[in-house]
């Protein structure tokens, strides 16, 4: 059975499925409503998946529930100042678009030799019409860097890059409504409708695919 999840980039999951999911318990952080979480239950002898969101946690029991699936388990937390033995003792660890070097020491700590930290990232080049930079977006020499600081051997690190196309400056503020008032805080907002005011009509989706081994 190959893992499938809604919303989840098939070549992560696809890193996931090389592994003996079946005899092994995986712990997703930032897990939101379950996606990773729900989608390695059906292969993993247990899960746990942690957010901090409590809302996102019931939404994610109440999807488990309602797939009848007794081997996976949601808690409440906050993966980027807790330790995660408090909540599992894992052989895998994944972090779906919630990774911060925080994140991956915290991994470090709690797997044991050979265990694998898997994680989808914000990339550098993510809406890089926006002329700014997350500060959770790495490249590629920046995340070997922090594998190799944090104990990790990488073993896969790939890039997954779309860019959308917009017909109007009306299509193109749709598509990041959402994205909206996050964007005017940090300076994003201005900057993208000043681009497309300068007549650019794209948007960079940009995700870094990691795959590594605890030394």
């Amino acid at each position: 059975m190959r893992l499938q999840g809604e919303g989840v980039s098939p070549s992560f999951l696809a890193l996931l499925d090389a592994e003996p999911l079946e005899g092994l318990t995986a712990l997703d952080v930032g897990t939101g409503w379950g996606r990773v979480a729900l989608a390695l239950a059906a292969r993993c002898r247990a899960v746990v998946g942690v957010d901090r969101s409590p809302d996102l946690i019931e939404d994610a029991r109440r999807r488990a529930a309602a797939a009848g699936l007794t081997n996976v388990r949601f808690e409440v937390g906050d993966v980027e100042t807790e330790e995660y033995d408090r909540w599992a003792v894992p052989d895998v660890v994944t972090a779906h678009l919630c990774m911060s070097g925080g994140i991956a020491e915290r991994a470090a700590r709690t797997l044991a030799a050979g265990g694998v930290f898997a994680a989808v990232a914000f990339h550098a080049e993510q809406w890089a019409e926006t002329g700014r930079r997350s500060r959770f977006a790495y490249d590629e020499p920046q995340m070997r860097a922090l594998l190799e600081r944090t104990g990790f051997e990488a073993e896969h690190l790939s890039v997954e890059r779309e860019v959308r196309t917009f017909g109007s400056v009306e299509e193109a503020l749709a598509a990041v409504l959402g994205l909206e008032e996050r964007w005017k805080v940090d300076g994003r907002w201005f900057r993208y409708v000043k681009y497309l005011e300068e007549g650019g009509r794209s948007l960079t989706r940009s995700h870094l695919m990691v795959k590594a081994r605890r030394r």
